[in-house]
């Protein structure tokens, strides 16, 4: 039975923003992945486009959540449908740094506003 601890997860940093990877290929999963990502206060990551549909689910904290240009106040107990095609961007305007839990299956891609793209490697 695959088990991962929180010691075998795997860490990475972008855009201000730390995401803890618990399930992808390299873990075993075949399908999907799943992160736990933490949003430091003052943290405005860029918009971004993705390519796979994302469920964000807020744990901890508050942020404000733009998608396709509707933005909202996002809360603890919140959850975020993101699709494919979708255009996000998150910020934290609090003092405090937000607890996500975030599940997408793997191929995950996004592309930044300056053309960019990104393979994330906690989503693929």
């Amino acid at each position: 039975m695959p088990v991962v601890h929180p010691s075998d997860a795997v860490t990475h940093e972008t855009h201000g923003a730390r995401f803890v990877s618990f399930a992808s290929p390299l873990t075993g999963s075949k399908e999907l992945c799943a992160w736990r990502g933490e949003i430091p206060a003052g943290t405005k990551a860029p918009a971004h486009t993705v390519n796979r549909e994302e469920i964000f689910h807020l744990l901890i904290g508050e942020l404000l959540i733009t998608l396709d240009g509707h933005t909202e106040r996002v809360t603890a107990g919140d959850t975020v449908i993101i699709n494919p095609g979708s255009t996000l961007a998150v910020e934290n305007p609090t003092g405090h740094t937000a607890l996500s839990w975030v599940t997408t299956s793997i191929g995950l891609e996004a592309e930044l506003a300056d053309g960019v793209r990104i393979a994330p490697p906690w989503a693929n």
